[in-house]
């Protein structure tokens, strides 16, 4: 079962770009864990300084293992100083369905 992590971060106006930037180059610690199945970046409609990450991991105890991990957390103070807020939620998907358009 895939367990889903997704953060909601409210960036410092003005910082949107340098936290799209970062974002980007750190990815990697993430997306190149073992465990990772995939991770996404986007921009709230109408809230230019709100974004949506969600990654998708292989389980829950792999996600907590790399959650304290020292390359998580090195990837956590980049981001941490762009921004203003955040949230984070979990959930364990419990269907996926692959859209026609996935195909081609």
């Amino acid at each position: 079962m895939v367990f889903r992590v997704v953060l909601t971060m409210r960036v410092h106006p003005g910082r949107e770009a340098e936290f799209e930037r970062t974002w980007l180059a750190a990815s990697p610690t993430v997306t190149g864990h073992p465990a990772n199945l995939g991770q996404w970046l986007a921009r709230q409609d109408g809230e230019p300084a709100t974004y949506v990450i969600t990654s998708d991991w292989v389980s829950e105890a792999k996600f907590r293992e790399f959650e304290s991990h020292e390359s998580h957390l090195a990837h956590r103070a980049l981001l941490h100083p762009l921004r203003a807020s955040g949230s984070m939620t979990t959930q364990h998907v419990v269907h996926s369905l692959t859209g026609t358009a996935a195909d081609g």
